[in-house]
């Protein structure tokens, strides 16, 4: 069998509800944060496995530290027992590949007591990784074993990649890149609430600092005071928000976002004493922006603002740095084949799905930016549930998402 009809994908998909539930339901139960990913992993394995791919192992070389699109974090480890999984269904030839890919990684449950222990309320599947990822891994997964239950043959070869590290920046999937990882087309499985999108915006974390003369708060007009030097640049930085926002405004793909960039200040500290003026000031945050701007215009541009001061001790006593996140932004036009032949398929079962850009990122923008390869973003659920507490999936929902990609896959895969 070489075609399929969206009736047979459907009735294929859900024979299997019960199961692709249960599958869900065990990985949630691993506290897979960073770091303790070797459980859910096994799992994955054996699952593929199971299904009739050929899955593996991919582990990940601690030389990766040193790569220049590694993305550093404070919870840094070595990899050692901490791989990805691959695994491949192998076409008959002639056709175009794929790669579908997401993780397995989550945040931590913080003050939720029961993000690990899932439960299902008729409707929805609740527990940290519902949505964000481990609820497109299974719908991913379940997509695959329908094409296998149909017997279906497909030209182009799939490959599934379950990755880890996600949430600090993609190092997971930055090292199956650096392995030589390649495909017609990659489909990386995020909540998109079933639309397609072929466009992220891009975010980079700064750090910023400011340095003053530290003394007693009696004399305090006779020194210079970090704090209030850091108001001024967070001053400018603000300006330039307002600047990134207008130039971002109407960007194709993105129209529907009314401001689909920002300056985000998340943290900001000084050490010394209340009655000591500050000699040091750090602010930490990030910018978010479209593919009008590169990241590297992104840096000189944040820098260029605060310089725009007409405080000389500012200009001379500022520090701006950008060690950690760095996601890039990443486009391919709206009407490319992938997100085209994604979506037609996706809209036998969801009609409201759209093809437009997403202002979140993700990794996706590592296998359009590193290997070079047309990348769209799809999953089911809503964003809005990542990370928060209550995190669910509607089951109903990662179904359809399943048909949707598994008659995308056949027609992606099969096509020429």
């Amino acid at each position: 069998m070489s075609e399929v009809t969206p009736q047979q994908v459907s009735d294929a998909v859900d024979a299997r509800a019960e199961e692709a539930r249960e599958w869900l339901m065990d990985i949630i139960a691993f506290e897979s944060t960073q770091g303790n990913e070797a459980g859910v992993q096994a799992y994955m394995l054996d699952l593929l496995n199971s299904l009739g791919l050929d899955a593996e192992y991919r582990e990940i070389p601690n030389e990766i530290f040193d790569d220049p699109e590694y993305s550093h974090n404070e919870n840094e480890m070595p990899y050692d027992g901490r791989p990805n999984v691959v695994g491949v269904l192998k076409g008959t030839g002639g056709g175009r590949s794929m790669i579908v890919q997401s993780h397995t990684d989550v945040v931590p449950g913080a003050d939720w007591e029961d993000a690990f222990t899932p439960r299902f309320d008729g409707e929805y599947v609740i527990g940290r990784g519902a949505m964000d990822a481990k609820g497109q891994v299974i719908m991913q997964t379940l997509a695959i074993a329908t094409l296998l239950d149909l017997g279906v043959q497909l030209k182009g070869d799939i490959e599934q990649q379950v990755v880890i590290e996600e949430e600090p920046g993609g190092n997971g999937a930055l090292s199956l890149i650096r392995q030589g990882c390649s495909a017609d087309g990659v489909i990386v499985g995020e909540g998109s609430s079933l639309n397609v999108f072929p466009a992220n915006r891009g975010a980079i974390w700064f750090r910023a600092r400011t340095f003053g003369t530290p003394m007693h708060m009696g004399r305090r007009f006779e020194g210079q005071n970090a704090i209030e030097k850091m108001m001024e640049a967070i001053r400018l930085m603000l300006i330039y928000e307002q600047k990134i926002v207008a130039e971002s405004a109407n960007y194709p793909l993105f129209e529907r976002y009314e401001a689909p960039v920002q300056l985000c200040l998340g943290i900001i500290r000084a050490e010394g004493w209340p009655s000591m003026v500050a000699g040091e000031c750090v602010l930490e945050g990030g910018v978010g922006f479209l593919p009008n701007k590169s990241m590297e215009e992104v840096k000189v541009e944040l820098l260029e603002a605060v310089m725009q001061t007409e405080d000389e001790w500012l200009r001379e006593h500022f520090e701006l740095t950008f060690p950690k996140l760095h996601n890039d932004s990443y486009e391919i036009p709206g009407d490319h084949p992938l997100p085209v032949t994604l979506h037609d398929a996706v809209i036998n079962w969801e009609p409201g799905s759209e093809i437009f850009g997403w202002n979140v990122s993700c990794d996706a923008r590592l296998y359009n930016r590193l290997a070079g390869l047309p990348t769209v973003v799809y999953g089911a659920a809503d964003i809005k549930q990542a990370h928060s507490d209550g995190e669910k999936v509607s089951m109903t929902e990662l179904l359809n998402g399943a048909k949707g990609l598994a008659l995308g896959l056949v027609n992606w895969c099969n096509g020429e």
